[in-house]
């Protein structure tokens, strides 16, 4: 009697135990979700990563004339590791797909890590990146740093897998606002990032670059026009519209920088029309939107007081105004088919891949052209394939004009760069590292330009020890200074 008593009452604890576990699950709270849950947030900070204007005043896009933007005069110190909140949600997610048996929210997972520390060890150098995102299973919350190369290596290894990944499980992908869960899409989009990443490598000897480029090239699969580029189109719906849709800033102190202006007229490049409008005082005097001369910036190596005076007289352009006007406006690029193209073309310029590197070059400039064609609508007819034709023709665009490797390569670049307003990022600004300065980007006297941003002061305050040891390493005791070279530029 006495030991069926006690098994009642274990029976009675066990059932108060699992019920007060049950009570304490907070539903607001869960620990388990789809996947497709997140891959869609993912997806939507990622495509929107370098959103903003800082890019475009260091590539002498944009002069600012109600004070010293530090962009413009190349004074930055500081940069974020916020890109490590938004990879938190990448492991998440990559967990849950695990959990259920979708590998394919793996495989974006990798691409999505490959992408965010791209871009923190290209900002930062030495960076966390195999102990890092491990605070909640390793209770590691004071990660090591990675050394540049190593970083590198991961990136191209996880990218690979995701290829593979892809290939493996050709199943739709819920949740996927980018193609709509199309498989080989993403692939394409991967080995396109894949080729970027090493081309960014291109001046590194011994790491076999130009002999895995080519085997991308000739096994897997690429973009094959401009509706495949792996970009973020906006809706005319709440939380889903351009970002800089009503932004207050393109009404203040944001001009056009004259150098960006003057490399558009030179080529007479009729996506200056697209980018800017007429200054006042050539909309005053009548003159037609088409005519390159009504469009004028300021000195992004003068005092902001001087380039505002020249604005105050009417003789500055301004942002087009589609750029805050348009709810929709066009889609931010992560990568796209020009940008591909491009970096063919470069591959072809050094021997890496057997291709016509003049084809890949004009077929770059032909889909920027076609992407603006298709997006913005009131200057399509600037843009047309005839126009494309007609622009490639000039001796200044003229990829037969080119007699040198090294002339050949600054058109390519000069390319990517022109395409580059309000897209890519900082993509052209690594570009003028990777490839010794080109293009020229103007600036006061004495005035260097950075290598990279000092680590966040956050990281001194919680891992001190980590972040001074991979200073050292890199620049020797106490250098974390912009002006420090990293590995992949030495």
């Amino acid at each position: 009697m006495k030991n069926i008593l006690v098994i009642g009452l274990l029976l009675i604890g066990l059932a108060s135990c699992q019920n007060l576990e049950e009570m304490n699950i907070n539903p607001n709270l869960p620990t388990e979700t789809h996947p497709q849950l997140l891959l869609t947030n993912i997806e939507w900070d990622a495509f929107r990563d370098y959103r903003g204007t800082s890019p475009l005043y260091a590539l002498k896009m944009l002069v600012q004339t109600d004070g010293e933007n530090t962009s413009q005069y190349y004074k930055w110190d500081r940069a974020s590791y916020g890109n490590y909140s938004v990879l938190k949600n990448v492991t998440k997610m990559m967990e849950e797909g695990e959990r259920i048996g979708e590998p394919t929210y793996v495989a974006l997972g990798k691409f999505f890590r490959s992408y965010y520390f791209y871009n923190l060890t290209l900002t930062f150098g030495d960076v966390p990146y195999s102990a890092a995102l491990k605070g909640e299973i390793e209770q590691n919350y004071q990660p090591v740093y990675d050394e540049q190369e190593m970083v590198f290596t991961g990136i191209l290894k996880e990218l690979e897998e995701a290829n593979d990944i892809l290939a493996a499980n050709n199943t739709i992908i819920a949740g996927d606002i980018i193609y709509d869960g199309d498989v080989t899409s993403w692939r394409k989009l991967v080995n396109a990032f894949r080729l970027k990443v090493m081309l960014t490598l291109s001046e590194k000897d011994g790491m076999n670059i130009d002999s895995e480029f080519a085997s991308v090239y000739q096994n897997e699969p690429l973009m094959e026009g401009v509706d495949e580029s792996g970009q973020l189109v906006f809706l005319d719906q709440q939380d889903n519209r351009y970002p800089d849709f009503n932004s207050s800033g393109f009404s203040s102190g944001m001009y056009m920088d004259s150098t960006f202006i003057q490399r558009l007229q030179d080529r007479e490049d009729p996506r200056l029309f697209i980018y800017c409008t007429q200054t006042k005082s050539a909309k005053e005097a009548g003159k037609d939107i088409s005519d390159f001369s009504a469009y004028e910036g300021g000195d992004p190596a003068a005092p902001y007081a001087e380039v505002n005076e020249k604005a105050t007289e009417g003789n500055v352009s301004k942002v087009n105004d589609r750029y805050h006007k348009d709810p929709v406006n066009e889609p931010y690029m992560l990568l796209g088919y020009s940008e591909q193209q491009l970096i063919l073309a470069e591959a072809a310029t050094k021997g890496w891949i057997n291709a016509d590197a003049a084809m890949l070059y004009e077929s770059g400039v032909k889909a920027s052209f076609k992407f603006y064609e298709m997006y913005a609508e009131n200057y399509s007819s600037f843009v047309g394939e005839a126009d494309a034709e007609n622009y490639l023709s000039k001796p200044i665009n003229d990829f037969s004009m080119a007699s040198t490797e090294d002339e050949q390569m600054q058109l390519i670049i000069m390319q990517k760069y022109l395409q580059s307003f309000f897209q890519l990022g900082w993509t052209s600004f690594f570009d003028h590292l990777r490839s010794g300065g080109y293009p020229s980007f103007r600036r006061p006297a004495g005035v260097e330009i950075p290598y990279r941003w000092i680590y966040p002061q956050s990281e001194y305050n919680y891992n001190a020890s980590n972040v001074t040891e991979a200073i050292s390493r890199q620049f020797g005791e106490g250098n974390d200074h912009i002006n420090e070279m990293t590995w992949w530029l030495k």
